[in-house]
């Protein structure tokens, strides 16, 4: 394991922001660390980097002892955080310099290492630009590159894609993929459900400063009790007969969304069918029909009873 996290607790006064936190992460692997707002992720890495005091608790990082002082670590680690943390009296390349120079001490292999950054994230036509002339998504592009140039072993990757255009988005999620590629572990925490299902090997939920479950998304899936959703559309339907409807085979629930009716299904076969049955039976007229396997969304809505962005 290349980090392992064993009941780790922060306190903040009566506040406990991790909660007896557990994560283990393989070399090379991608994992995605899930969790609504508040619920302890940057604590977490914050604590793991040994940036913050803890409790209680045991973190081992590239098979050591992670303390304020081991340099020798942390020289392997990179870190991107959420809020772009660069200097605004330094050009582009100046402060890729800047932070690849407090690991890489010559000076040689550190302007080689430089170049490959500002070439990695398609800076080098701004790499005499001050950051307040970059646009919000070239300015995330510096900050991950601020913080990889030193090509590090390990990257945390906090919310590397908020408030980003569309195509600074997947010119980043290109890259992060070309990082694990190039040997790279990452840890990767996000918003976007999209970018883990694209991106992650495996996936950490957490809530409340607790560690729900891990896996691999089809792993996390088959966790839940919904196996399949079928989103009807119905053209004048009684309440009495939407009742009748939770008798239908495998059926566990059915919800009203706006003009549509969500119906969950248990693990079971011919839910459709079942489902076409019914309506068959009950001369219901249906304006739409489709079905929908389980997503990431409905396995973090179920375990927490929340939306990722609550």
């Amino acid at each position: 394991m290349i980090v392992k996290v064993n009941n780790l607790v922060k306190r903040y006064k009566e506040l406990i922001a991790l909660d007896h936190f557990n994560m283990e992460v393989e070399e090379g692997e991608i994992l995605g660390l899930l969790g609504p707002n508040g619920c302890g992720k940057t604590t977490a890495i914050n604590c793991i980097l040994s940036l913050l005091n803890f409790d209680k608790g045991e973190i081992e990082v590239l098979g050591k002892k992670m303390t304020p002082d081991s340099y020798d670590i942390k020289k392997q680690i990179g870190l991107v955080p959420q809020e772009v943390s660069v200097f605004e009296k330094l050009t582009v390349k100046e402060n890729i310099d800047y932070f690849c120079g407090l690991y890489i001490e010559d000076k040689n292999l550190r302007e080689q290492y430089v170049e490959e950054a500002i070439e990695f994230v398609g800076l080098k036509k701004y790499e005499k630009f001050y950051p307040k002339k970059l646009s919000g998504g070239l300015k995330r592009r510096l900050n991950i590159a601020c913080g990889i140039a030193h090509k590090p072993r390990l990257i945390f990757l906090d919310e590397p894609t908020v408030a980003v255009d569309a195509q600074s988005r997947n010119f980043i999620l290109d890259g992060i993929k070309k990082l694990n590629k190039e040997g790279s572990t990452i840890i990767y925490t996000t918003h976007y459900l999209e970018e883990i299902e694209m991106l992650c090997k495996r996936i950490i939920i957490m809530d409340n400063g607790k560690s729900l479950v891990s896996g691999t998304k089809e792993e996390l899936k088959a966790m839940i009790t919904t196996s399949e959703k079928i989103i009807v559309g119905f053209l004048n339907i009684e309440d009495e007969t939407i009742n009748k409807m939770k008798n239908i085979p495998h059926v566990i629930d059915v919800e009203k969304d706006d003009e549509y009716y969500i119906i969950k299904f248990e693990n079971g076969i011919n839910n459709l069918a079942n489902l076409l049955e019914f309506i068959k039976e009950n001369n219901l007229t249906y304006t739409k029909l489709h079905s929908q396997l389980p997503s990431l969304n409905d396995v973090f809505l179920e375990l927490t009873g929340k939306e990722l962005r609550d």
